[in-house]
């Protein structure tokens, strides 16, 4: 099929949706915004008005609108799976906010179905699109940093107000599914997969949900990457990677604004350089890149491969927490 852009359905609407996703879609040359589904027809309406869309109704009439090429679902992680599923199904392609899964089992069903069905699944990882990154691996590559020999990142925020979807179990709530995957992925993004998994889970009895998380990842030669996440915190989005020969740190790593310039800090030598990166959005770039993936019919990425990989790390997390051991990748069947 040959597009000329691809039309979206939109699932949920969300904050991030509202202030980030749909704008990147609407400023992008590759996607158009063709519908918008919600729960209520006031909301729906009110977005619609906002970015210029003419229809609107429930998930289940966006999914069925043959007029559309892909969904972003933007919805509580509890329910992304069920409607991905229904999605997929349908012959749509997914854009899903990230955690796109709650479950290595629910990563498999979702990726197994849009495989059957010949669509394709990203999971919204839109930080590791902006090029601060392209950047820090620029310096690794050119050796600047030396052998590399850790990783850490965090992701930390003050506690969401009562009755945040954050807090609600039954939708996916908890750091883990929140905010926890961001500096898990970007440990991938620079180290690769790991071999092994050990993490301690901070939980609120009343809740039921994981206000806290700390996870190592073990890697066959001798690095370690360690990521943590919190509830209730002084705000941090950030990661660092020291080296024999440098330490390097991101001054903002994951929530970055479209009009926001960051930097990245490199210490060597006994000296401290600021390298400035200029305003990027990079949900926009994230967006692009989907819509070329879909458009060019070929499958040239590796989406439905790196979400089952960020599942395994996550559901051996949960393990590694439940049972009080450290659990290898290995031990994960799919």
């Amino acid at each position: 099929m040959k597009y000329s852009k691809v039309r979206f359905g939109i699932l949920g609407c969300s904050n991030v949706a509202k202030k980030s996703m749909l704008p990147a879609m609407k400023d992008s040359e590759s996607a158009e915004i063709s519908m918008i589904g919600s729960r209520t027809k006031q909301k729906a309406t009110e977005y619609c008005k906002i970015f210029g869309c003419n229809a609107y109704g429930t998930y289940e009439d966006v999914i069925n609108n043959k007029g559309i090429d892909a969904v972003y679902i933007s919805l509580p992680a509890g329910l992304h799976e069920e409607w991905t599923v229904k999605a997929a199904k349908a012959g749509k392609h997914v854009l899903c906010e990230k955690p796109a899964t709650t479950s290595l089992a629910s990563a498999k069903r979702m990726s197994d179905t849009c495989r059957k069905n010949k669509v394709r699944l990203l999971e919204g990882f839109m930080f590791k699109h902006h090029p601060q990154h392209k950047k820090a691996k620029e310096l690794i590559k050119n050796g600047v940093l030396g052998e590399l020999l850790n990783f850490y990142g965090c992701f930390a925020y003050r506690m969401p107000d009562s009755g945040n979807i954050r807090l609600k179990k039954e939708l996916g709530g908890g750091v883990m599914n929140d905010s926890m995957p961001y500096p898990v992925y970007a440990g991938r993004m620079f180290f690769g997969e790991p071999v092994s998994v050990v993490c301690s889970l901070k939980i609120d009895k009343k809740l039921g949900v994981d206000l806290k998380a700390d996870i190592i990842m073990g890697y066959q030669d001798g690095k370690t990457a360690f990521a943590s996440s919190a509830f209730g915190s002084y705000y941090q989005s950030t990661y660092s990677i020291l080296g024999s020969k440098a330490f390097l740190r991101m001054k903002r790593a994951y929530a970055i604004t479209r009009d926001m310039e960051t930097s990245i800090f490199l210490d060597e030598d006994d000296k401290s350089n600021e390298i400035i990166i200029e305003p990027a959005d990079h949900f926009r770039l994230m967006v692009d890149d989907f819509c070329a993936e879909i458009m060019s019919n070929k499958k040239s990425k590796n989406y439905e491969e790196d979400l089952l990989a960020q599942a395994k790390v996550l559901e051996a997390a949960r393990i590694s927490h439940k049972e009080k051991r450290i659990v290898k990748i290995s031990e994960l069947r799919i």
